[in-house]
């Protein structure tokens, strides 16, 4: 009689692990808009707005109250439910179209004047650098694509990941091999910003900002 071993378990998917982490709480974030975003984009012409990876939404519902037409994306269903019904506590159910993208499968079709993606996660083979080229293609003539994300782990982090890959604004710029002549860049900054420990005391964190802008014609 031989012995049997149980098959190894089935990998857990982006979509299950993001779903898993929002169903925990009723909100995971502070359904503030980020700062970056108000700071680069409140003085743009509304138009068609793209946010990758918009979590509960706060992004998305602040720019659809600045009058942008916004298609939200996630891979967590919870998520997007979740802020589905932020928005139309917020009166903005119309100017948000919330879709579920798994990225490294599917991307919301279409052109946009502005596409954000804040602090975007991926894992496993999926790159971030892949979504984020796929992103250069879908920005219309004279738009604008803004990416921010973290310089670092916080200065509070305990026995922070060494091997943590943080790109600098000068990296995610090589990454998105713009063509040439085609596109400016009108931010590339690493700079503090407010942010609050576990324990609720306020403290800063570094993050960074490229902001791109594609040439008309």
């Amino acid at each position: 009689m031989t012995g049997s071993t149980a098959p190894d378990p089935a990998p857990v998917t982006d979509e299950e692990l993001w779903d898993s982490r929002y169903a925990q709480s009723t909100r995971v974030w502070s359904g503030l808009p980020n700062h970056a975003l108000v700071r680069e984009t409140e003085r743009l012409a509304p138009g068609r707005a793209l946010d990758l990876g918009c979590g509960e939404g706060a992004d998305a519902i602040w720019l659809a109250r600045q009058g942008w037409q916004v298609t939200a994306a996630d891979v967590s269903r919870v998520a997007l439910d979740r802020g589905a019904a932020h928005a139309a506590e917020q009166g903005v159910a119309d100017r948000v179209d919330w879709q579920r993208h798994d990225l490294g499968h599917s991307f919301p079709a279409g052109a946009y004047d502005l596409i954000s993606a804040h602090f975007l996660h991926t894992y496993g083979a999926l790159r971030r650098e892949e979504v984020l080229r796929r992103a250069v293609d879908s920005v219309a003539p004279g738009g604008i694509l803004l990416v921010v994300g973290h310089a670092g782990w916080p200065k509070w982090a305990e026995d922070p990941d060494p091997d943590v890959y943080f790109p600098t604004p000068e990296d995610v710029l090589a990454e998105l091999r713009l063509p040439a002549g085609a596109w400016e860049v009108l931010v590339s900054e690493t700079y503090e910003r407010p942010a609050a420990r576990p324990d609720g005391v306020m403290d800063t964190r570094e993050d960074t900002t490229l902001k791109v802008r594609r040439l008309p014609g």
